[in-house]
């Protein structure tokens, strides 16, 4: 199971750190890609966590996102 660590800058202007793992996924480019491919479509939604808590995350509401597999750059 590949995960990463994504920092989302929503539309708002808000910014947060999720972490995101794929259970059938165990190339963490692969798993990338997965996620490029979700938020892009129009009705794209992934489940993330932050923390303990878990967050859905709507591509709707996504103007960027980082991929730092160690962690988010700070």
């Amino acid at each position: 199971m590949a995960t990463t660590v994504l920092r989302v800058r929503l539309i708002g202007g808000d910014r947060m750190d999720l972490t995101y793992d794929e259970p059938g996924v165990s190339d963490e480019d692969e798993l990338v890609e997965h996620v490029i491919s979700t938020l892009a479509q129009e009705s794209g939604v992934l489940r993330t966590k932050h923390g303990d808590r878990l967050v859905v995350l709507y591509g709707r509401g996504v103007a960027a996102i980082e991929v730092a597999p160690r962690g988010a750059v700070l």
